[in-house]
């Protein structure tokens, strides 16, 4: 017999009876049209402000989440690649 456990929402983080593992969303996987875009407006600035993100996702069909954290990693990788020469 399985019990099906509640599951319950903290600092908008999904846990099984409010403890243990965290349920994570699983990984977005972006289009080529929208890994483009992301990229084209990643060589104009590594930085977008927020109505800039705000139209960015919602040109792209993405959450304004989505697109600040793919410019974040993408700047993390760009400086990791300029360390190593």
């Amino acid at each position: 017999q399985e019990h099906e456990k509640p599951l319950a929402i903290a600092n908008g983080e999904l846990r099984i009876n409010g403890k243990g593992k965290k349920l994570r969303k699983p990984r977005t996987i972006y289009s080529s049209l929208q890994l483009q875009a992301l990229n084209q407006r990643f060589q104009q600035t590594q930085y977008l402000a927020l109505p800039e993100r705000a139209e960015l996702a919602a040109q792209l069909g993405l959450t304004q989440t989505q697109v600040k954290i793919w410019f974040q990693n993408k700047r993390s990788k760009y400086k990791k690649i300029m360390k190593q020469g």
